[in-house]
């Protein structure tokens, strides 16, 4: 009952899908591009010898994936490894990290109608399918038990909110998870959830973005935006979402401004809601800079808009102190593990539940700070802005806690050698 049900929801929500999806397009095209992917037509001709797929619904899945695709790209040179995506942003950033590696290829994964998930597997034959972190979709995981297809689901991670929801359907959701073969999660505290659901974790592996490699053009594009910023210091308001921008900027302007004429960088997390962001610092009557010009920031500016995709680890190389959004209201908080990488103090607001335990770690040991709203996030950013010595500590804690939990990349890939078919192995 619960699978028909689920089903037939799928078929009545089919018109809001597509009108969704082409609505999307008119903010971001990637998501109009090659539209029939989305239901199981492909165009592209089927990769010859055996396939690893991997799905990373968007960018931060994407990054995380990458140290485990470097390592299969080594250890397995006879594979194509096949990449898919839910998100153009996410599919955007798989081309500028992979566009020039002939062995990784890039796809839409479809919608979960069953006719769509079953040829996607005929026509790419996967040997296995790497599904990261939540990705759980009824349809598609029987349609790779039918084929055979053994599944991971790695980097798993799962709040206690999101089982909440989950286990009012839960005997939907423990058919689909009985369909991995292996559920590989980041903490206990994920384990326990899953457990929740009536399914048993695997492995507890950590987290894979500890291990994503910081590369020499993140640094090189770091020294240009110190360079355009000028000789000041910088607060950098990272991955915002909707409603967060103006809550900081009023509470810069409730301060008086930032220490030492500080530049302010906000970086939305999304990239559709670049114009938006921009309109809202105009109507304030606030002079800006956008990342986007490439110009220099002058003296009397004290804004920036980073209206940029795939630069965050350069943005992060480039500041003196990092606030992380998505925290300031009910989003669950975003990813500080590559701000700690990046040697600065790191801010957080009170919502961080998407994020809880990497969150808990990285305050316990003295590398994050959280604080309950955004006036106290500006008022304790200026105290770090105006302390050097406050500063190098918590940067330094937070390399220490990235060093201290990597590993995860390897222990996936033993986990990925397990499930491959023995004449598979290349």
């Amino acid at each position: 009952m619960w699978l028909a049900t689920y089903r037939l929801l799928l078929w009545l929500m089919l018109p809001w899908v597509l009108a969704r999806l082409w609505w999307r397009g008119r903010r971001e095209p990637g998501y109009r591009h090659r539209m029939g992917e989305r239901f199981g037509l492909y165009c592209t001709t089927t990769p010859a010898g055996p396939v690893i797929w991997v799905h990373a619904v968007s960018v931060g899945e994407t990054r995380a994936v990458q140290p485990l695709l470097e390592t299969l790209l080594r250890e397995y040179p006879g594979h194509t490894l096949l990449l898919t995506h839910m998100t153009a942003s996410g599919r955007e950033t798989a081309k500028q990290l992979y566009g020039e590696e002939e062995r990784i290829k890039l796809a839409w994964l479809p919608y979960d109608y069953p006719y769509a998930v079953k040829r996607f597997v005929r026509h790419f034959r996967p040997c296995l399918g790497v599904l990261m972190e939540t990705e759980i979709w009824i349809n598609l995981i029987e349609a790779c038990s039918q084929a055979q297809v053994p599944l991971l689901l790695a980097n798993g991670r799962l709040s206690r909110r999101s089982a909440d929801r989950y286990v009012r359907v839960k005997p939907l959701m423990l058919r689909a998870l009985s369909g991995f073969s292996m559920i590989a999660v980041q903490t206990e505290s994920d384990a326990a959830q899953f457990r929740r659901l009536g399914a048993e974790a695997s492995e507890i592996i950590g987290n894979l973005k500890f291990d994503v490699p910081v590369s020499a053009s993140a640094g090189r594009l770091a020294v240009e935006f110190r360079r355009r910023y000028g000789h000041r210091k910088v607060l950098l308001a990272a991955s915002l979402r909707e409603g967060e921008e103006e809550l900081i900027i009023n509470a810069v302007q409730a301060v008086g401004g930032l220490v030492h004429q500080a530049l302010l960088v906000i970086v939305p997390r999304h990239p559709q809601r670049f114009e938006e962001v921009a309109a809202l610092l105009s109507r304030r009557g606030l002079q800006f800079i956008r990342r986007r010009t490439g110009d220099a920031v002058p003296p009397d500016c004290h804004f920036l808009l980073g209206d940029s995709m795939g630069e965050m680890a350069a943005y992060y190389a480039a500041c003196d102190c990092a606030f992380i959004g998505g925290s300031l209201l009910d989003y669950g908080g975003q990813n500080l593990i590559e701000a700690c990488a990046a040697g600065v103090p790191v801010l957080i607001g009170p919502h961080t539940y998407n994020f809880a335990e990497a969150t808990e770690a990285a305050i316990a040991e003295g590398a994050a700070l959280q604080l309950p709203q955004a006036n106290a996030v500006i008022e304790q950013a200026n105290r770090l802005l105006d302390d050097d010595v406050r500063r190098a500590q918590m940067g330094q804690a937070g390399l220490a806690f990235h060093r201290r939990h990597q590993g995860a990349a390897q222990r996936t890939l033993a986990l990925c050698r397990r499930l491959l078919p023995p004449n598979s192995i290349g």
